[in-house]
């Protein structure tokens, strides 16, 4: 009796805390997930930093400016003769020079070089900007199979819980007619056993939905409250078509675009190879003051220059050893072994979805089946409650069928999940994910 109790007072006040609970829906989950999650705010601020080197002030077109400044002291002894014949002997007569100036360099012509360089950059930003999409695909896919892991686990609790209120009724029933002579003490001892195989299981249950829980939480960057729970409901795509989905996996698949950013990246590194057989032309420009304070010695006691220079420059490397010339070459292969590792991914792609879709039909079909199951099981249990309850079968049947809907249902929770997981990872693969409306 006194398991009775303490199972009565525990699911009591574990009702009182369900109801306190907040509802997490699919959308909220996945809001908070973008905004929190630690790895998709990494992947944005290497966006960032893309972005700011595909920039202009990074591109090599803009001009550089620099400026310098110099002071010279100099304590000489010194001995002179003039052309008079006058000699003059200096002992440590000082000297100073200073200077200045603010120089300028642009490069007009680099062999169309940092056009390509400029391109690649920009292209290179796009990739970024991918990888980051391809983090969230990941990111809402791993918060997605927590979360349903997390609906998974509640309902099982709820079975659970269910079959714990059957074994204590079954434990009163056999208490009462073991009392008035009607049943053996065994069976009495039997719906014990049970009750605390029942309560066991219940106990799991609640700490494996417990960690699912925790697992929600960080995944969403530790954003949520205390206590919360999530929405059982399970919708579908009815309206997949396997050939649309199959054309979007070729045109979308984030891998796939990533192959394509590469290929173009490495076509605008060969150019910008093979920019290098051409001369470069640059223009200079210089601004100078400069002042020298001369000794007794000097013609002049003083001398101030101010000036603008400019020039023109041209810088053609005839011949390096080989070096471009192996660079380009190497570059063409590269590009080649980009196109070869693009027409496998394709066919991994086609496959990998392929698979996902035979997966998602064949998990539908097994929660279909699973569904039937339940309705089975459910009306074997109500006719063999039926006869327990009027003596007509004993302990050990009854107990039979209990475990049998018990486990229909645990199986038909397992199989609605794993089908919207499986969904999901369709999406994925064709490139919709982040499309589908939760």
């Amino acid at each position: 009796m006194n398991i009775k109790i303490y199972l009565t007072f525990n699911l009591f006040f574990l009702s009182i805390a369900m109801s306190a609970q907040n509802i997490l829906t699919a959308e909220e989950a996945m809001q908070l997930t973008l905004e929190n999650n630690y790895g998709i705010k990494v992947a944005n601020n290497l966006v960032k930093v893309s972005e700011n080197n595909a920039n202009i002030l990074n591109s090599q077109y803009l001009p550089t400016l620099t400026g310098n400044a110099g002071a010279t002291l100099n304590i000489d002894n010194t001995e002179a003769e003039f052309s008079n014949g006058n000699v003059t002997t200096l002992e440590g007569a000082e000297s100073s020079r200073y200077n200045a100036s603010v120089n300028l360099n642009y490069v007009l012509f680099d062999g169309f070089g940092r056009r390509y360089n400029y391109k690649s950059l920009k292209e290179q930003y796009k990739l970024t900007e991918l990888e980051a999409r391809e983090t969230i695909e990941n990111t809402i896919l791993q918060l997605f199979t927590v979360y349903y892991s997390v609906a998974q686990l509640y309902e099982n609790k709820q079975v659970l819980e269910q079959t714990l209120n059957i074994s204590n009724d079954r434990l009163k029933r056999a208490d009462y007619q073991f009392n008035y002579g009607q049943a053996t003490k065994l069976d009495v001892l039997n719906a014990e056993v049970d009750i605390n195989n029942d309560s066991i299981n219940l106990i799991n249950a609640q700490q494996e939905l417990n960690n699912a829980k925790r697992d929600l939480n960080l995944v969403t960057g530790n954003a949520l409250q205390e206590r919360f729970n999530v929405d059982t409901n399970i919708n579908f795509v009815v309206s997949l078509n396997k050939a649309d989905l199959l054309q979007k996996a070729v045109e979308q698949n984030i891998t796939l675009q990533q192959v394509n950013k590469n290929i173009l990246i490495n076509q605008y590194e060969l150019k910008t190879g093979k920019s290098e057989y051409l001369p470069t032309i640059g223009l200079t420009g210089s601004y100078g003051w400069n002042k020298n304070n001369n000794n007794a010695a000097a013609f002049l006691a003083v001398s101030t220059n101010t000036g603008i220079s400019g020039g023109l420059n041209l810088t053609w490397n005839l011949f390096d050893g080989g070096q471009t010339i192996t660079r380009v070459k190497n570059a063409k292969v590269n590009l080649e072994i980009q196109q070869l590792q693009k027409e496998e991914l394709l066919l991994s792609v086609k496959r990998d979805f392929n698979n996902a879709w035979d997966d998602y039909q064949n998990k539908l079909t097994v929660l279909k089946i699973q569904e039937d199951n339940i309705v089975t099981s459910q009306n074997n249990f109500d006719r063999t409650l039926e006869k327990f309850k009027l003596g007509q079968i004993n302990s050990i049947e009854f107990r039979q069928a209990q475990l049998n809907l018990i486990n229909a249902e645990l199986s038909k929770n397992q199989a609605k999940y794993q089908a919207k997981i499986a969904e999901l990872e369709l999406l994925r693969l064709s490139g919709e994910l982040l499309n589908y409306q939760f």
